[in-house]
C-alpha cells in the first residue's frame, strides 16, 4: 500500500467529493473493518493509513466549505503526520464509556493509559505507544478519551511482521490491563501493509 503523505493533487474539489462521497465512503468504512482494534471493552485502537486520512481531509474540507489552496494545505499540514511512515504504525486511541459519569469517572482513574498502550510482533519486545506528539491531552489529573499514538518498529519487528508473525496488543495500566492477544487475521495483514521492508547494506 502507498503510505506517502497527500498532496492538494490527490484531493478532489468540493464539486467532485460531493460526486463521489457516496461510493468513497462506502469504500473507507469497508477498509476501517480491518483497521481497528478493541482493547478490552472500552478501549479501541484505530489505525491510519494514506486512505483514512484521505477520508478525514476530504470530509474537513467539505464541512468547513474549504476551497481556498492555503485552508486546503492548512488540512494537509494537520492530518499528513498522522500518516504511517513504513516503519511506524500511526493510531487514534480512543476510550468508549457511553455513561457520562462513568466516563467522568475513568478519565480520572486511567491517567497516563495513553503511555501503557503497547504492541508487539512475534517473539520481539513490546513496543509502547508514543502518544499525543502534536499536543499534551492529559493534565496529570485526567485524561483524555482521545489520544494520538506512534509505534515507532525495529527492523527486527519489520522483517517479522512482513514474514507473517502474529502481531500482539495489550495495556499496562493498573485500573486497566488487557493481556497479551493476537490481533486477526484480517487486522494483522492490513497492519503488515503500512510497513516497508528495511533496506539492506
Amino acid at each position: 500500500m502507498n503510505m506517502s503523505k497527500l498532496n492538494r493533487s490527490d484531493l478532489w474539489s468540493l464539486e467532485e467529493y460531493s460526486e463521489q462521497r457516496p461510493g468513497f465512503r462506502q469504500k473507507v468504512m469497508q477498509h476501517k473493518k480491518s483497521r481497528q482494534l478493541a482493547l478490552g471493552e472500552n478501549a479501541r485502537l484505530y489505525f491510519e493509513d494514506t486512505l483514512t486520512i484521505r477520508y478525514q481531509v476530504q470530509e474537513m474540507l467539505r464541512i468547513e466549505k474549504v476551497f481556498e489552496a492555503d485552508g486546503i494545505q492548512e488540512e494537509l499540514d494537520a492530518y499528513n503526520p498522522l500518516i504511517p511512515d513504513g516503519h511506524n504504525w500511526k493510531a487514534t486511541f480512543m476510550l468508549e464509556y457511553p455513561d457520562v459519569d462513568q466516563r467522568q469517572q475513568m478519565v480520572q482513574k486511567l491517567v497516563d493509559i495513553e503511555n501503557k498502550v503497547w504492541m508487539k510482533v512475534g517473539e520481539c519486545e513490546k513496543v509502547f505507544a508514543i502518544a499525543d506528539e502534536d499536543l499534551e491531552r492529559s493534565d496529570g489529573n485526567r485524561t483524555s478519551t482521545v489520544h494520538f499514538m506512534r509505534f515507532e518498529l525495529s527492523p527486527a519487528m519489520i522483517t517479522a511482521a512482513l514474514a507473517g508473525e502474529a502481531i500482539f496488543a495489550g495495556i499496562d495500566h493498573p485500573e486497566y490491563a488487557v493481556e497479551q492477544f493476537s490481533v486477526d487475521e484480517s487486522v494483522r495483514a492490513s497492519l503488515a501493509a503500512d510497513l516497508v521492508a528495511p533496506s539492506v547494506n
